[in-house]
């Protein structure tokens, strides 16, 4: 979302409407995991990696091969790669053999790293029609003759601009733009169909749409959710599947659950659909610092896990992480958030890998930048068999998976690099490939076990 100070208020107001005292989702009923082709129970350790910046010959220049490889070497598996309608197709129906070969290269490094990618289709206030924005190109941008008036000091609130609005409405409504983004969508899936690299497709970012006169902002995303998107999404699935079966399809609800707001998303006709949304809250995307005791953590978790569990669909958040996580409460932030993600999510990804200030995670010389460190420590990335239990103490440095193993595929843990290594003991009918992993080495263990003979514990300690 990343929006600014006049979010603040509606934020507030849509906080306002929610029910006192919720509650994170019980384990009971939780989401269902996301999965490999193996039946492997996947989470997901990633960040966004885009260049918003360069479009046409230079599209993408900014993504190099090193991104991929110090995700890996800070034992991340997934990535997020932000991709543009406007710079695959700039003309109707001609569609960019560069632009393609460039998200394949891209992809390849990826590959060569074991990062795992879910390809965004991103637009950020719709596309270069208004203005530096990226997405949807200007030839399928209807504005209805309407203003539009950029906001400098707050570009998310330009959403709300009445040329963007309509021009959301025309690409929901209009059969012609319909066309042209399920056209696009079999293009780009046919040509990535095979890679090994791709894990799915995240079909639109943070869609928005058009508020009615005296509509109020929670209940126009409601509608938009329920009579636009999942209409859209239905679209694009049957487009994609002409061409890919294989891939999970990524489907975001607008922006607002940021607030605590439940979807009102229907049924997406597809067997791999994973919701997407993203968690930023307003008032820390203004520059305010976290405040525990206002429970906005335990209304997003409540709100954001009813679709999932209703619809039966696994949970991965596709954008996280505030702007100045510098602040002095941001550290419990980190905690609280990381705690909450891996009670009802398959994953997650940072927002945003690149060096440097602002929503970099890490600096000019690849180091973490405050508090982002947090984000690296052990975890399961893909267990054969069904989890029990999985959490990370971040004080003792301990993480502990219990698992009950089904079929021959290893279980897979990751590790980051720490000054004291980790020590890898494991209980139960099973066995590791490494019980150490020395100081300064990102880790990868596997873990085999003997299905049919009861639980298994892989214990991960900091030191040792």
């Amino acid at each position: 979302m990343r929006t600014t100070a006049a979010a603040v208020t509606t934020a507030a107001a849509v906080l306002a409407l929610l029910a006192p005292g919720t509650a994170p989702a019980r384990a009971d009923t939780a989401p269902p995991p996301l999965t490999d082709e193996r039946g492997r129970t996947l989470a997901l350790r990633g960040w966004n990696v885009e260049d918003k910046t360069h479009r046409g010959e230079r599209a993408l220049e900014d993504i190099t091969e090193r991104h991929f490889r110090d995700l890996a070497a800070h034992g991340f598996d997934s990535a997020r790669l932000l991709v543009f309608w406007d710079d695959l197709e700039p003309r109707p129906g001609r569609y960019s053999e560069r632009y393609l070969r460039t998200i394949e290269r891209i992809l390849g490094w990826a590959h060569r790293h074991r990062i795992r990618v879910v390809v965004d289709a991103h637009q950020d206030v719709f596309g270069p029609a208004f203005g530096s924005h990226r997405g949807i190109p200007a030839w399928a941008t209807r504005t209805d003759g309407l203003p539009y008036k950029p906001h400098p000091d707050d570009w998310f609130a330009e959403y709300y601009e009445p040329a963007v609005q309509a021009a959301f409405e025309h690409l929901y409504e209009d059969a012609d733009l319909r066309r042209a983004q399920a056209r696009m969508w079999q293009v780009l899936a046919g040509r990535l169909a095979g890679h090994p690299a791709v894990l799915g497709y995240d079909l639109i970012n943070e869609p928005m749409g058009r508020l009615r006169p005296g509509e109020q902002l929670p209940d126009a995303a409601r509608r938009i959710e329920r009579e636009q998107l999942t209409p859209m999404y239905n679209r694009i699935a049957r487009a994609i599947r002409q061409v890919d079966r294989r891939h999970w399809l990524f489907v975001e609800p607008t922006p607002i659950v940021g607030e605590g707001v439940p979807t009102a998303l229907g049924r997406i006709a597809d067997p791999k659909v994973v919701y997407a949304p993203h968690f930023y809250n307003a008032a820390m995307e203004a520059g305010r610092d976290y405040d525990p005791a206002a429970g906005w953590i335990e209304a997003y978790e409540a709100a954001v896990t009813r679709y999932p569990r209703e619809r039966r669909v696994p949970v991965v958040v596709g954008e996280w992480g505030p702007l100045n996580n510098s602040l002095p409460n941001m550290g419990r932030f980190y905690e609280d958030a990381l705690a909450s993600l891996e009670r009802y999510s398959s994953g997650w990804a940072g927002y945003t890998w690149c060096y440097g200030g602002g929503y970099c995670a890490l600096d000019a010389k690849g180091r973490f930048r405050v508090n982002k460190e947090r984000t690296a420590r052990p975890y399961a990335s893909a267990v054969a068999g069904a989890v029990r239990s999985a959490a990370y103490e971040a004080a003792a440095g301990t993480y502990r998976l219990t698992y009950v193993p089904r079929g021959p595929a290893p279980t897979e843990l990751s590790t980051p690099p720490g000054p004291a290594g980790w020590r890898v003991r494991v209980t139960g009918p099973a066995r590791s490939d490494k019980d150490r992993v020395p100081p300064g080495e990102r880790g990868r263990v596997s873990v085999r076990a003997l299905p049919g003979r009861g639980p298994v514990t892989v214990t991960v300690t900091r030191g040792g």
